[in-house]
């Protein structure tokens, strides 16, 4: 058999192998000298499975459970092991894995409602499974073929998702005789998800794996309250329409559904605006809410749904004014930086908090205030005249990640704010067993954004979304239970009016580069979803903040 030579980048030197050796066969060569034990591999900056054959030579860095590409294949190993638990003690109850939240993923049983002796049941034989280390086995067929084997499992959204991708032939997994098929890689076996936890949650169950922090045990979980009501809102709107899944969304639009979805989906979005306007048009006339704080995390659409929001509290009679929080920044020389010691722009601390509340307070006395500009060229503050002063019909309206926390806003009486939240919270599914990641939604739309208004090719914007996301967990999402109101900005077509825009940006990410497993990722993701035109997007839609072609000016 012909040897080859495979470059490891975990070493930094070459190892031998033969032709159809697998990654796991090659892991086991040089064991002693990794520190960690592989649950996957990038095989030429693609993520792959350890079951993954070599035939040529490859460059090769297998990744640990806390690499964020290991720690999604724990998960769906995790969801494979649970779907093999529920199939084995509940014969013929569907399993939906539907969305995040308190730090773990909700699942229901479709048409039953477990209680605490059910899900200890589950719990027990998902950790038997995992004792057992029980092979993940990785096969690929004609799509045809799968369709059959999903079809006698009665897994019809898998039918229909693959009926409707038109693809040759299709990847799945069998775990004990059981078939799946996932969004990305496998463990090879499933003695490695030895952390995990399963508790009755709401009329479902939470399945969590690892903390990042400590991967020995399961993260500890926080009330999200707000969140899964907004979450709920907008499954029970995907069912009415008929589309919770990806295959439902391909199967409305090959029937030329699209501009029906799409009106409905942007009169929804009016609707929580308008609903939002209310509340804080109520409170302003019981003598509150003189200032609206608007905060979400990156791509989450803040800035037209400000501006939407603004339109509807003038047709309420209330005239909005803006202010920027970026003009409160304070001189760079006093920025503080973040452990790369990068200025830290998203900090709390990068704002003049002091200054910021003096002036709120003064705007609400009824004062004249002269509002600061940031000069990003210079670094530096500057006053340049200009001076508001709120009427009696006046609100102000400030947008900015911080909005929700505390801190901001301390010397300003309680009633005197309202605070939203605004993030895309994506409902669909690709499947019942595939959900799709709110950050996968955001981080596309900010690499079309990006392309499109900044020159800041794919690779740029994936190599800076780690900082990005440690900001959001850091300043953002502890905060989101404060909000007043949550708004959902996700729309139920934007995945499929993003497909090809995002698939060409993508495909330009150079393979030597450590960006393209990511937009490698992200490519095969926005393969499940046939493409949807902007033709009937109106200029006011949220999306249009990304793809362009908005009325707003930004």
């Amino acid at each position: 058999m012909r040897t080859l030579k495979i470059y490891c980048k975990n070493l930094d030197r070459y190892i031998d192998a033969s032709g159809g050796d697998t990654l796991l066969d090659i892991y086991f060569r040089i064991s002693a000298q990794l520190p960690f034990t592989p649950i996957c591999a990038r095989v030429n900056n693609k993520t792959e499975d350890l079951n993954f054959p070599v035939y040529a030579p490859k460059v090769v860095e297998f990744l640990p459970i806390t690499s964020d590409s290991g720690q999604r294949c724990y998960i769906r190993s995790l969801c494979m092991v649970l779907y093999k638990a529920v199939h084995d003690l509940m014969p013929g109850v569907t399993l939906r894995i539907e969305h995040s939240i308190s730090r773990g993923y909700y699942c229901r049983l479709i048409d039953f409602e477990p209680d605490e002796a059910d899900v200890e049941r589950i719990r027990a034989h998902m950790a038997a499974i995992i004792r057992s280390d029980m092979r993940f086995e990785r096969h690929e067929m004609l799509t045809k073929d799968v369709i059959d084997i999903f079809r006698s499992q009665g897994l019809e959204d898998k039918v229909t998702l693959l009926s409707t991708r038109h693809e040759l032939y299709t990847v799945f997994y069998r775990l004990g005789g059981l078939a799946d098929s996932y969004y990305g890689a496998l463990a090879p076996s499933t003695g490695l998800l030895r952390t995990f936890d399963l508790r009755r949650y709401k009329e479902g169950f939470l399945l969590t794996g690892f903390d990042m922090a400590n991967p020995d045990v399961p993260p500890q979980h926080i009330t999200q309250e707000k969140m899964y009501r907004a979450f709920t809102d907008y499954l029970a709107f995907n069912r009415i329409v008929g589309v919770r899944d990806v295959g439902e969304l391909n199967r409305a639009v090959n029937e030329g559904r699209s501009a029906m979805l799409i009106n409905v989906s942007e009169a929804l979005h009016d609707k929580r605006i308008s609903t939002i306007a209310d509340a804080i048009t109520e409170r302003f006339r019981q003598g509150g809410a003189r200032v609206v704080l608007i905060a979400g995390p990156s791509s989450s659409g803040k800035t037209t749904f400000t501006k939407r929001l603004a339109i509807h509290l003038i047709t309420n009679l209330i005239e909005p004014q803006m202010i920027s929080l970026d003009d409160y920044f304070v001189d760079r020389a006093h920025t503080p930086r973040d452990e790369s010691g990068e200025y830290d722009y998203e900090s709390l601390y990068a704002l003049d908090i002091k200054q910021f509340n003096k002036d709120l307070n003064a705007l609400i006395n009824g004062e004249e205030v002269e509002l600061p500009y940031y000069n990003f060229a210079t670094g530096e503050r500057e006053y340049r005249g200009n001076r508001i002063k709120l009427g009696d019909r006046s609100i102000l309206l400030i947008e900015g990640i911080h909005g929700l926390n505390p801190e901001l806003t301390e010397q300003v009486p309680h009633d005197m704010k309202y605070r939203v939240y605004v993030s895309a919270l994506t409902t669909i599914s690709i499947d019942d067993h595939n959900w799709i990641p709110t950050t996968d939604n955001r981080l596309l739309r900010r690499i079309i954004r990006d392309a499109k208004y900044r020159g800041t090719d794919a690779a740029s914007t994936i190599r800076r979304w780690p900082s990005v996301r440690r900001g959001e967990e850091r300043w953002i999402f502890p905060y989101q239970e404060n909000a007043d109101s949550t708004f959902n900005s996700s729309l139920l077509f934007e995945l499929g009016v993003m497909k090809e825009r995002g698939e060409d940006i993508l495909k330009r990410v150079p393979h030597d580069m450590p960006e393209h497993a990511e937009a490698s990722r992200l490519r095969t993701f926005l393969s499940y979803f046939s493409p949807i035109s902007e033709e009937f997007i109106p200029s006011t839609s949220l999306i249009r903040e990304f793809l362009g072609g908005s009325s707003f000016k930004y």
